[in-house]
């Protein structure tokens, strides 16, 4: 069962719940002219850019129904997904850039842009169309029973935002337009809520993913900006607080993401903005939750995957290296927690930061879309962040890292000199799991040396049973031997063993991480700093005794290492041990006995996603070898 972090506190709620009003309403024009002048510039350009395509031949987009079908018919998400993201992305800056003007000049676009949301049939993505986890998606949405997801959560905040900016406003149009919006985020956000179980929702042992954070942060949103009756408040706060503990029982108290840097945008920042929102909207000492060391932990997480004078983060999993840049809502969480390095990390960023990734990247020509709640959080935190980071002399700076260990998923992080060094020591049965225990990732000078790939755009596969046959799943895919042609194999049991950890080293037997046709007794990984500064690793492969000595045919021994590159190996011959790896450095071959075989595959990247990340042309490094072999990184 979870802990009762959360839930110790319901005990204390009053009875009358509190007033919620997170930032100025369009008509306190005084707090809107406190925006920074660039920010404000930049949204009304937006929202001149959409009102211009509007008028144009770009109208706002159809949602047919045969989009939808799409996905069940073809494992297509993006042709519905775009046109869906595109409404809600340019309604957030129509109402933005009435609510920095206010002349009244984009009301009538939003109004059509509410209309259009309330009128969808569901606010549901096709690929979480159901209503049990990991059951098939249904072909369309049901009316008359909505679905949950965490865009239908996103759609409700999203109109419960407006609602409260632009109520007055509305109104004066007419009535009707806010009370549809009651209606809809009652009938399709409070009343299932109130009445039906999703799983991210919470059930004892059950594990639970961003999705839970992420959900109930809007849910939040939408029951506390819109009048929705104390009673069912009460519902909601005692709800969400068993879900956020249901959330926090699969954190370590290190406070280690197991999905990744890219996912505790959804995950970590939501469950802060769902425990803020519970403190100023309920009352009841919430606000003590973040002097507790876990909920620290969590904060600080995004900046210790950072690797230092990049723009990349440590990813394992389904996370990009490119995970975004941290900004206000990490500030935020920095500040609550009294973490003055990640308010000072975070304000670091957002000095580095374009103005479009100031916002989030919501712009008139964008397809995905920002959540409005987050946005509205920039744009009034952007003068105090600025501020910061002009004034973070007077702070002290972030500690220097060496050694960071995230010992609930295995994850460690050794920096000396001139490398940032990764090691996986869990499991294969993370959240967004890929089959890469024991795999390893290195930076030198902030520069990507040995990487992992990532994940391709999320298609109906990624999240089916034959999720492990892409490739980028797969451990031949990641820094890891394949042994007998036997690759490692998803699940918590294919583990890690005997992992020792000390300063700037780090041993495993990751033999339990393959299935027994591949024959291993134990497979055992040392990664360490040599002292000379240069990066170590040394393998050793113990075959069970009936085991084949080589590939049934091939003469090819029975260990082939794996090794993804950013940079071209040059490669002369298939003996060689000094291999030049484009201008990072050298890989050294060092075999026990036997010698060695090399090979190198230049791998095309075509994936929009991975394309985020890598250059048009990414290498596979094929070692094989049969017992010991150390391998060294200069």
């Amino acid at each position: 069962m979870p802990d009762t972090l959360f839930e110790q506190y319901s005990r204390n709620i009053p009875e009358k719940l509190a007033g919620f009003s997170p930032f100025a309403q369009a008509s306190d024009r005084d707090y809107w002219r406190k925006i920074p002048r660039y920010l404000r510039d930049a949204v009304l350009t937006e929202g001149e850019k959409v009102q211009s395509f509007l008028s144009g031949k770009e109208q706002w987009p159809a949602l047919l129904a045969s989009d939808y079908l799409l996905f069940s018919r073809t494992g297509n998400r993006v042709r519905f997904e775009d046109r869906y993201f595109k409404r809600r992305n340019r309604l957030t800056l129509l109402v933005l850039a009435e609510c920095i003007e206010h002349e009244g000049r984009f009301v009538d676009d939003i109004i059509d842009g509410v209309f259009l949301l309330c009128e969808e049939s569901g606010w549901q993505l096709p690929p979480h169309n159901s209503y049990a986890r990991d059951t098939p998606q249904l072909p369309l949405p049901d009316s008359r029973r909505p679905v949950i997801d965490l865009f239908a959560c996103e759609t409700g905040a999203q109109l419960a935002v407006i609602y409260y900016l632009l109520k007055s406003e509305l109104d004066a149009v007419s009535p009707v337009i806010c009370c549809r919006i009651e209606k809809e985020i009652t009938v399709r956000i409070v009343a299932p809520y109130l009445t039906e179980h999703f799983w991210w929702m919470g059930n004892g042992d059950e594990p639970m993913c961003n999705w839970t954070p992420w959900c109930t942060q809007n849910v939040l949103l939408a029951a506390f900006l819109t009048p929705c009756g104390n009673a069912d408040r009460h519902r909601i706060i005692n709800q969400a607080l068993y879900s956020l503990d249901c959330f926090l029982k699969d954190y370590g108290d290190d406070g280690c993401c197991s999905e990744g840097a890219e996912y505790y945008r959804h995950a970590g920042l939501c469950l802060f903005n769902a425990a803020d929102i519970l403190a100023q909207a309920a009352d009841s000492g919430f606000g003590s939750v973040f002097s507790v060391k876990k909920i620290r932990n969590i904060a600080e997480y995004i900046m210790n995957m950072h690797v230092p004078e990049s723009s990349y983060y440590i990813n394992f999993s389904d996370c990009s290296p490119v995970a975004g840049k941290s900004g206000v809502r990490e500030y935020l969480f920095g500040k609550r927690v009294h973490s003055i390095p990640l308010c000072g990390f975070a304000a670091d960023e957002w000095k580095k930061s374009t103005v479009r990734e100031k916002l989030l990247g919501c712009t008139a020509d964008s397809l995905s879309c920002s959540n409005i709640y987050y946005l509205l959080q920039s744009l009034f935190t952007a003068d105090e962040i600025d501020k910061f980071t002009v004034e973070k002399g007077t702070a002290p700076d972030a500690p220097v890292r060496k050694n960071i260990r995230y010992e609930s998923t295995g994850v460690y992080i050794m920096q000396t000199g001139q490398y940032t060094l990764a090691v996986k020591a869990g499991c294969n049965g993370d959240s967004h799991n890929h089959n890469d225990t024991g795999s390893i990732i290195l930076y030198k000078n902030g520069r990507p040396f040995i990487i992992d790939l990532g994940v391709e755009s999320y298609t109906k596969k990624t999240f089916s049973r034959d999720r492990y046959d892409i490739w980028t799943m797969q451990s031949a895919w990641h820094n890891l031997p394949t042994i007998n042609g036997v690759m490692q194999k998803d699940g918590k049991e294919y583990a890690a063993r005997a992992v020792e950890c000390s300063d700037g080293r780090i041993r495993m037997d990751i033999a339990g991480a393959y299935p027994a046709e591949a024959h291993l007794s134990s497979y055992v990984r040392e990664v360490s700093f040599s002292d000379d500064g240069t990066v170590r690793l040394h393998d050793t492969c113990t075959m069970n005794p009936a085991a084949e000595r080589t590939l049934p045919g091939s003469g090819i021994p029975p260990v082939q290492l794996s090794l993804i590159l950013c940079e071209k190996p040059e490669l002369q011959s298939a003996g060689q041990t000094e291999i030049p790896a484009g201008s990072l450095g050298t890989i050294t071959l060092i075999p026990e006995s036997g010698g060695v075989k090399t090979a190198v595959e230049t791998v095309p990247v075509t994936d929009p996603r991975l394309r985020i990340a890598w250059p048009d042309t990414i290498y596979r490094l094929l070692v094989s070898f049969s017992d010991e072999l150390t391998i060294l990184f200069r």
